[in-house]
């Protein structure tokens, strides 16, 4: 196992018996645990060429034996650090600790590989003077995320002291967190607890998907409106993991109008992203108390809803 930061260069393996579990372990997950990165890290340097078992490239879901030699040259490595820059940001509230923003659709939260500019974080390092450290160079502040395409409040960090009071309140489940969402289908029942394990799409890892055996998420589910064969509803999250909103309400056979991963295809109203909004937000405030927001409905999601009620009318429904 590699214990010190990695370098460039070569990194040479032999499977154990234990290792290769009776074949069961597979080549991207082995290197992945020797060298301490990403699954999907492992597989881009294979499809390069830069692993081989026993001298031969391979594909990433090779069962791995006993005896084998894996060979890893982990490139060069370029170092990502977030800069500031102006992009406009819609503040809520602002004070010396934290900061709560509206944010709008195609905006990323924090950058990333393939993504490094033009995201939240470069917004609030160019507002803000200084931001909590424990989010690390690329997420300096942030306490929670919101999707690419889903719009609505979020709060930052401006010092450590506010970060690890918001983040212990998020998992202790004291932070209120309501989502409006625009769906396919009249949801009949209402309250509605959805409660099923999430965890990584067993084919397709860029998804999330129920599994069993997953990260427990319980989301809470309260029909708003029923609108010719959609329904606007309220989803409060007990849990915050990875795309639960929309994966729970695609597992119920309601997903999220414009949801191109997990959605229709075809995509209803010509609607370009997925119609999900942060609308509420409460928490209590490191030094003054007990907080809520509320964020307006943007622009696009108003007009999709116009049209589905002028439909609903002329079908003669609510």
């Amino acid at each position: 196992m590699v214990d010190e930061p990695l370098r460039q260069g070569l990194y040479r393996f032999e499977v154990t018996d234990e290792e290769a579990s009776a074949g069961a372990t597979r080549l991207d997950v082995f290197v992945a645990d020797k060298l301490r990165v990403p699954r999907s890290q492992v597989r881009k340097w294979n499809d390069a060429g830069h692993i081989t078992v026993n001298g031969e490239t391979t594909k990433a879901g090779y069962r791995v034996r006993e005896g084998d030699h894996v060979d890893v040259f982990v490139p060069a490595l370029r170092s990502l650090t977030a800069k500031p820059q102006p992009i406009p940001l819609d503040i809520v509230y602002e004070d010396n600790d934290l900061i709560v923003i509206n944010k709008g659709s195609d905006l990323v939260v924090h950058p990333a590989p393939g993504h490094e500019d033009d995201t939240v974080v470069n917004a609030l390092l160019h507002h803000c003077r200084d931001l909590s450290g424990i989010g690390g160079t690329l997420r300096p502040g942030i306490v929670h995320r919101l999707d690419k395409d889903t719009t609505g409040l979020m709060v930052a960090a401006k010092n450590d002291r506010t970060h690890q009071a918001l983040s212990q309140a998020i998992q202790a489940r004291e932070v209120k967190r309501h989502y409006l969402a625009f769906v396919h289908g009249i949801l009949k029942e209402s309250p509605l607890v959805i409660d099923r394990p999430l965890g990584r799409h067993p084919r397709d890892r860029k998804k999330m998907a129920v599994v069993p055996g997953g990260r427990s998420a319980v989301t809470h589910c309260f029909v708003r409106k029923r609108l010719a064969q959609f329904t606007l509803v309220e989803c409060q999250l007990e849990t915050g993991r990875t795309h639960q909103i929309r994966v729970h309400l695609a597992a119920c056979h309601h997903p999220v109008v414009g949801d191109s991963v997990y959605g229709p295809n075809r995509q209803a109203f010509g609607c370009k992203r997925q119609l999900l909004h942060a609308h509420y937000l409460a928490f209590e405030h490191p030094t003054k108390g007990f907080m809520e927001f509320r964020a307006k409905l943007p622009q696009d999601f108003r007009e999709i809803l116009r049209k589905a009620w002028q439909i609903t009318k002329q079908e003669g429904g609510e």
